[in-house]
């Protein structure tokens, strides 16, 4: 199960660095390739800082034991995101996207079943 979890966070941090990273520095070709999104270049750099957190989020906490809760709520973050992408893309006709929203949605839902919001039992 832990092999299984890191290989979806690495994915999906591989899949939201490439996201947000376009995003953030080529908002012209994201700008051509969703034309819904061109006249929106601050949500669209929001979007991308908060992806490329998620995708540190994903690894970095894990990796250093340093409050590894956090990979749960980076994992939670996107799959947010995931949820509004789906929307918007249902409300513009995009149906094809549909499908790719909703397996990175079914990804980091996975994460955060795995990791869990693991809190220390108190004895009395």
């Amino acid at each position: 199960m832990k092999i299984a979890l890191w290989i979806v966070q690495v994915l999906l941090a591989l899949v939201f660095t490439a996201s947000g990273s376009m995003k953030l520095f080529a908002f012209d070709q994201f700008a051509a390739s969703a034309p819904a999104l061109a006249d929106q270049h601050g949500l669209v750099t929001f979007i991308g800082i908060v992806e490329l957190a998620g995708a540190i989020g994903l690894i970095l906490p894990r990796l250093t034991g340093i409050l590894p809760v956090l990979t749960t709520w980076a994992a939670l973050g996107l799959a947010t995101i995931m949820i509004l992408a789906t929307g918007f893309h249902l409300m513009h006709a995009e149906y094809s996207h549909v499908p790719i929203t909703l397996t990175i949605f079914a990804l980091a839902a996975f994460v955060i079943y795995g990791r869990g919001f693991r809190t220390p039992v108190k004895s009395v």
